[in-house]
């Protein structure tokens, strides 16, 4: 991995897939510098190329930026400072009992991210300041909530996935770097509120979208990735 990692183009703009695919990762620290509107926009009708069962194409998208995300912050942050406000996430995007290999990953990205920080693994209020900084998308001027019909099955949820990884490719090609962050599901009620989304559809997730802060720490991070044995099988000759 680590020679892969090399041939990432110094330029922050992705110029091929491959580099997209290479430089793609969870950014948790941005700068204030504005995201045109019409270029998130661009961005959005590039990701509904992505494929869909029956081309019914499920995803539906709400984009908050400005007076609206400075207002919808505060209600989510004083909400989830709240040790009584906290909600339930309509959905468990996580298995409520790990096992192996996957709770070795998660404990280990974990630690890697708070280490980066400076955060011991024993130091409870800097690690739930450090998650806090979810409802503030991270200093990301733009935010993203993606939904799908409640009533649309696993399928959909499929598409919506692919939609999702095709806008935030994109994003790379155009220097631009995103967080997907499934903490905004705990209070969807919240964002519910704010944007009016209506209850017959689901808050998959939440994600910052803007330009990285190559100055903080926690984004000199980089995921491992498993080798290609240990989950992929090859059938034939």
């Amino acid at each position: 991995m680590d020679d892969i990692a090399a041939d990432i183009p110094a330029a922050d703009a992705a110029r091929t897939v491959r580099d997209a695919l290479l430089s793609r990762r969870s950014v948790r620290a941005f700068l204030s510098t504005q995201v045109p509107q019409s270029l998130i926009g661009e961005l959005l009708s590039l990701a509904a190329r992505a494929p869909s069962g029956g081309n019914i194409q499920p995803w539906k998208v709400h984009v908050v930026f400005g007076r609206a995300k400075t207002e919808l912050e505060k209600d989510l942050l004083a909400t989830a400072a709240d040790k009584n406000g906290g909600g339930r996430p309509e959905y468990d995007y996580y298995p409520r009992q790990w096992w192996e290999p996957y709770a070795s990953r998660r404990s280990e990205i974990g630690l890697a991210l708070y280490g980066t920080l400076g955060i011991g693994k024993r130091d409870v209020a800097a690690r739930r300041a450090q998650h806090m900084r979810n409802f503030a998308f991270f200093g990301a001027p733009a935010g993203l909530f993606f939904c799908v019909e409640r009533a649309l099955t696993a399928g959909s949820w499929l598409d919506v996935g692919m939609f999702l990884q095709s806008f935030m490719l994109a994003a790379r090609e155009a220097g631009l770097h995103t967080c997907p962050q499934a903490a905004f599901t705990s209070h969807h009620e919240v964002v519910r509120r704010h944007l009016a989304i209506p209850d017959g559809d689901i808050l998959l997730c939440g994600m910052a979208l803007g330009y990285e802060d190559t100055t903080r720490p926690e984004n000199a991070l980089r995921s491992p990735r498993a080798p290609l044995d240990q989950f992929v099988r090859f059938h034939g000759d």
